[in-house]
This record gives structure tokens, sequence and C-alpha cells, in this order.
């Protein structure tokens, strides 16, 4: 059986499992590909997420964190630190949250639009607001 082969098995069974259970929790964001269709995983180099992103690593990382809901943001401190005091310094919500951060927020500039959920304007979003989901703009 060729590597190619055993990889697209792999991907298949894996996407699988991930959609027909819990595993994937209502945290992760599913954001949609040119073709308006959800991001399908890949494992070639020149898949659709790393030519959106480039070579920037901190990109990357911010990415993946706000992707998964995993940024250093109050609502993921909320989730594993329950007894810990948040403040927010936006003033608007009483706990920061990742669609706080892309619909509401004032600290963020060029909103996030629901209508436009593709992989490409939540890069831009990103890249215009390099502090959303990073851990310069952690608050504690």
């Amino acid at each position: 059986m060729s590597k190619k082969i055993k990889s697209d098995d792999i991907i298949k069974y894996w996407k699988m499992t991930f959609q027909a259970s819990e595993l994937k929790g209502n945290h992760f964001l599913d954001l949609l590909d040119s073709d308006n269709k959800i991001i399908e995983l890949t494992y070639a180099k020149d898949g659709s997420w790393p030519k959106l992103i480039g070579h920037s690593n901190s990109l990357c990382a911010c990415t993946t964190r706000a992707i998964t809901n995993h940024a250093p943001i109050s609502e993921y401190r909320l989730r594993f630190f329950p007894r810990e005091e948040f403040r927010y310094p936006c003033g608007h919500y009483p706990i920061e949250s990742r669609r706080h951060i892309l619909h509401d927020c004032v600290r963020f500039n060029g909103y996030w639009n629901p209508r436009r959920d593709s992989f490409s304007h939540f890069i831009m979003f990103l890249v215009l607001n390099p502090n959303a989901f990073s851990f310069f703009n952690s608050v504690g």
C-alpha cells in the first residue's frame, strides 16, 4: 500500500471520527475555503491553510489559537480556571470571548463579518488586528 493511500485512509478515518463524535466540541471555528466549503484537512505542504498564512510563525500560532478557542482570553481561562477573577478592558462585556472579539469589540479594527466566514477573510482580520488572540493582548 502506498504512503499516499495510507495517509488518505488516516485522514478519512480522522474526519469521520472528528465529525461524528463530540471530540470536535463547540469551540472549533469552522471556516470556509474559496468555494464556500468547510476547510478540509490536508497533509500536503501546500494545503489551504499554509498558503494563506505564509511564513509567519506568529500568525500561524494566533490562527490556531483562535480556531481552536485556546487563545489567552478570559473565555478560555474560565473553562480551566473557574475560580479566577477576570477583567476585560473593553468594558462592554464581562468576559472576553472569541465571539465578542470577532463581532463586537471596539478594541479591534476590521470587525469580523459573519457573512464572510472564509479563511482568507479570517486571516485578514488577524493581520489587521495582531493583538487579537495573542499573548500581547492577554489580561489577567
